[in-house]
């Protein structure tokens, strides 16, 4: 016989003799580290997700800020917190009067945005300054971590919980500019 056919013959044999398969044990051994690092990389994701979050409101914040910028110079006040934001799309009704609305209002679209967790952004102001906040991914007041209200400003009396997302005053802060 063929040398060559012998060597794939007897590599043939002691192949299958020496397959013998996982135990029960090693199989669920392995299928348990697997869970248990699905989990922390699936925990690490959804973290880097709610902090992608919360850096969108702040983002929202700042446009908001430049919408509200634009209605101070056109009619000289903020909207108070009875008009609200939605002072930036219709002309308000009540309060004080905004001679110079634009036709197209101050945002384009479909209206005043949302928070990235789909409810209303919190719009408290005077008309001489403003804040907006959200309740954050828990949608409660209050709340730890990630789950922090976020505001656009820090509220006068006390810091917002940690991991707030406090916007930084020098961009302006929805401060009012000293009357001319």
């Amino acid at each position: 016989m063929n040398n060559s056919f012998l060597r794939k013959t007897f590599f043939e044999k002691t192949l299958v003799q020496n397959q013998q398969g996982f135990s029960l044990i090693e199989i669920l051994i392995a299928l348990t580290l697997l869970a248990v690092v699905g989990t922390f990389v699936g925990g690490k994701f959804f973290e880097s997700l709610e902090e992608g979050k919360i850096k969108a409101a702040k983002i929202q914040f700042s446009n908001l800020d430049s919408r509200l910028k634009d209605f101070r110079r056109k009619c000289g006040f903020y909207p108070t917190s009875e008009q609200g934001l939605e002072a930036l799309v219709t002309k308000p009704t009540g309060g004080r009067e905004c001679k110079d609305y634009p036709a197209t209002g101050f945002i384009e679209g479909e209206g005043v945005p949302k928070d990235p967790w789909e409810n209303d952004y919190i719009y408290e102001s005077d008309g001489k300054t403003f804040n907006i906040s959200s309740l954050g991914p828990d949608g409660e007041a209050g709340g730890d971590g990630n789950n922090a209200d976020i505001f656009f400003r820090t509220p006068k009396g006390g810091a917002p919980a940690a991991g707030s997302g406090d916007a930084a005053p020098a961009a302006g802060g929805g401060e009012a500019a000293p009357a001319e």
